[in-house]
């Protein structure tokens, strides 16, 4: 089974994709950012398709990358070669179709940058937020050195990605990361009744006015993007990337006490 679901679902009109990788904590894989930029690319040329759904399958949403795939398939700096993740990102920030996301469980890393790229974000109470790069060595990615300080502040902004500090989905709601407080257990409940009244109101109006949204600073986010690309490549290539990554890998093994 595709370790990520793309489905069509009230006659289409909602494409709703699921991370479904649950025993490895939906971290993901190189196939896994293939087939999400795939849905997300398709759905902006489809005009059927009036809503994008991201849930996570199992305990979390995602781990985030898994990085020893990741590893694999990074591209050596200046070599202009294009990578799924990057195609996503990019996806995201030019989709003209409003995207919803359910977060329940952990969301590390791109788990959390992608939702700055989305419409609505649904945080059940619980979830927590990471954003590690630092720690591993590396810099944020998805535009979200330019887009967490503007949401959240500078100072925010940087506990958070300078100091890799987890925040939850009260935090999330607070400085923007999240649009709406979910009860525990009560997150697909909340995203059915969200993409009801979603698809009840006139499609041609919402995609318009989400274009509009959009447009404010959508060059600013692909520029900031591709700067932010071009140094994770660079970084990739460090003793201090090597270093972190291999004493996460062995921590990881380390039975525990």
């Amino acid at each position: 089974m595709s370790e990520v679901r793309v489905e069509r679902r009230h006659n289409g009109a909602q494409l709703a994709i699921t991370l479904a990788r649950p025993a490895a904590r939906n971290a993901i894989t190189v196939a896994m950012y293939a087939a999400m930029a795939d849905a997300i690319e398709g759905a902006a040329s489809d005009p059927a398709v009036r809503l994008v759904t991201i849930e996570g399958e199992g305990v979390d949403f995602t781990a985030g990358n898994d990085l020893a795939d990741f590893l694999r398939a990074m591209p050596r700096p200046g070599s202009g070669e294009d990578i799924p993740v990057w195609r996503l990102l990019r996806a995201l920030a030019l989709n003209e179709v409003p995207i919803v996301a359910a977060v329940h469980g952990n969301a590390v890393g791109i788990g959390t940058t992608l939702l700055l790229h989305c419409d609505l974000v649904l945080a059940e109470e619980g979830s927590r937020f990471v954003m590690p790069f630092v720690d591993l060595g590396l810099v944020p990615e998805a535009a979200s050195s330019l887009i967490l300080p503007r949401l959240a502040g500078r100072r925010a902004a940087a506990r958070h990605l300078l100091l890799g500090e987890p925040f939850g989905a009260e935090e999330a709601l607070r400085i923007g990361v999240a649009s709406h407080l979910v009860g525990k257990g009560a997150l697909a409940a909340a995203l059915d009744r969200l993409v009801a009244a979603m698809l009840d109101k006139p499609p041609e109006a919402m995609r318009q006015t989400q274009r509009l949204l959009r447009a404010v600073n959508r060059d600013e986010i692909v520029e900031r993007m591709n700067r932010e690309n071009g140094h994770f490549a660079e970084r990739l290539q460090s003793e201090e990337v090597k270093n972190a990554i291999a004493a996460f890998f062995a921590a990881r093994a380390k039975p525990p006490a």
